[in-house]
């Protein structure tokens, strides 16, 4: 893993040099002709396979509109391995695939050595893409631009993605459990959309503690726990941002002393806590683990992807309800507050396309953000993120978890992790120290705060990112 993430910076650095530029003034008329467009996705992921299965819309449009005929093929790898496959066929300046899936995080690493179109006069030059009102500026942050906060756009939105909260309502509902709770606990289990939105941490708690039931193998609780990819940092950002934590200062690359602080090390120790509701294994829960735990009727509650809620309807035995997740309170004690984990993906352009298939990839897009377009993908169970689309009467009922979904969607209440070339170095060095921690390889949520910031901090030095060194003493520190 080092090794590839060393030669991929490599690549970085001589890609920089070959920056291609495309023509963005003229439109290439391909009136006759026929084009084979390929796109890059994400293995087992339902929404980067749904923009092709819906291309055969798109070669009407096309053909109405433009005269061309277009035919898709589509190339795919898991989420742990996409950015490398399409960083090794982008670094030899290949158009081996027209378009691609990324994820959020990814725009720094592709759009730095060049390899992504900057697509801000794709916009400005096309009256329909740059009339698309974007639901939240969240979206705009998350799917769009590098860097964070700039107006450099990378990414047109493709999945918009959010945390939702999966209950199992047959549970919640019954008389009998809701009585039983009342007795235990002195209050009321929440009913309605409205109560989980004012849902507070300690009285979930309450709820997965009366829920975990060893003896009839049920539990309280499914999330990410597991080391592989983003899981664990995915949860624990949970916990440390609506806390009223921060893992860096993006504009000073400052880590230490912003991650490793006292307050993030109680976070921590509340998201490992509630492994204790969780069932045998949990430390291991990814995507797959937390749906097979769900459906197989394991839990009681989920904090998961809105979209995968196609996939988490119909659990064993019982019914489901989506919500918002639990507000934290602000340092353990105080106001309320909910920011969780940013998920979705953003389509971005190959920067070597030919003429013909950089063309053939702005007709997409504009044809992608048709409302008719995103009305299909909305029911089809993809997430769209035009305001026009969400502000619709009807979307809400479209799909069970769309009200959660667009509950989420709003920068008070969503956050993504860092949109940064050394992304891939960052996360590797906080998914081993937050997971040392909750498996008890490190008895100290500190140390392991500790160990993060100092290798965060010291990769963001050493490439002239971060102002300051982290402090000497703390290379000393050991996950043990």
């Amino acid at each position: 893993m080092k090794k590839t993430i060393k030669l991929l910076f490599v690549l970085f650095i001589c890609a920089g040099m070959l920056i291609p530029v495309s023509a963005f003034a003229g439109r290439v008329d391909l009136k006759g002709e026929k084009i084979t467009m390929s796109i890059l996705g994400i293995a087992g992921w339902f929404p980067s396979k749904l923009g092709v299965d819906m291309s055969p819309a798109f070669a009407e449009y096309a053909k109405k509109n433009f005269g061309y005929d277009v035919e898709f093929t589509f190339e795919e790898a898991p989420f742990t391995t996409l950015f490398q496959k399409a960083a090794a066929s982008l670094a030899t300046r290949s158009d081996d695939y027209n378009i691609i899936v990324s994820d959020s995080q990814w725009l720094g690493g592709f759009s730095s050595p060049g390899w992504i179109i900057k697509l801000n006069d794709v916009i400005e030059n096309n009256p329909k893409l740059k009339a698309i009102e974007w639901y939240d500026q969240i979206v705009v942050d998350t799917y769009m631009t590098y860097p964070l906060g700039s107006k450099n756009y990378w990414g047109f939105p493709l999945e918009g993605d959010t945390m939702a909260l999966f209950i199992r309502k047959d549970k919640l509902l019954d008389p009998a459990e809701r009585k039983a709770f009342k007795e235990k606990y002195g209050l009321d289990m929440p009913k309605t959309f409205e109560d989980f939105a004012e849902l507070t941490m300690p009285d979930f708690e309450k709820m997965l503690e009366f829920f975990t039931r060893p003896k009839e193998d049920f539990y309280g609780i499914a999330q990410h726990y597991s080391k592989v990819y983003d899981f664990v940092c995915t949860a624990a950002h949970n916990y440390i941002w609506s806390r009223g934590g921060r893992i860096w200062d993006k504009d000073t690359g400052q880590v230490w002393g912003i991650l490793n602080t006292k307050e993030n090390a109680e976070a921590l120790k509340e998201y490992k806590k509630s492994l204790k509701w969780a069932p045998p294994g949990g430390v291991n829960y990814g995507n797959s683990q937390i749906i097979e735990s769900w459906n197989g009727g394991k839990v009681f509650s989920a904090i998961m992807w809105a979209a995968v809620g196609n996939f988490m309807m119909e659990p064993k035995d019982g019914e489901t309800m989506i919500v918002p997740p639990p507000k934290h309170l602000i340092g353990g004690t105080g106001e309320p507050n909910r920011i969780y984990s940013m998920g979705g993906q953003p389509w971005v352009i190959n920067s070597f396309n030919d003429k013909e298939h950089l063309q053939v990839a702005k007709d997409f897009m504009e044809w992608w953000y048709t409302e008719e377009t995103q009305m299909e993908f909305a029911r089809r169970g993809g997430n769209p993120v035009i305001a026009s689309v969400l502000n619709r009467p009807d979307f809400e009922q479209i799909k069970p978890w769309f009200r959660a979904f667009k509950y989420m969607l709003k920068d008070t209440r969503g956050r993504d992790f860092w949109h940064h070339p050394l992304y891939a170095v960052m996360l590797a060095k906080q998914q081993e120290a937050f997971h040392a921690y909750i498996t008890g390889q490190v008895k100290d949520p500190q140390k392991a705060l500790d160990y993060a910031a100092y290798h965060v901090q010291k990769t963001l030095y050493d490439h002239g990112v971060a102002k300051t060194p982290p402090p000497k003493s703390a290379a000393k520190i050991e996950l043990k």
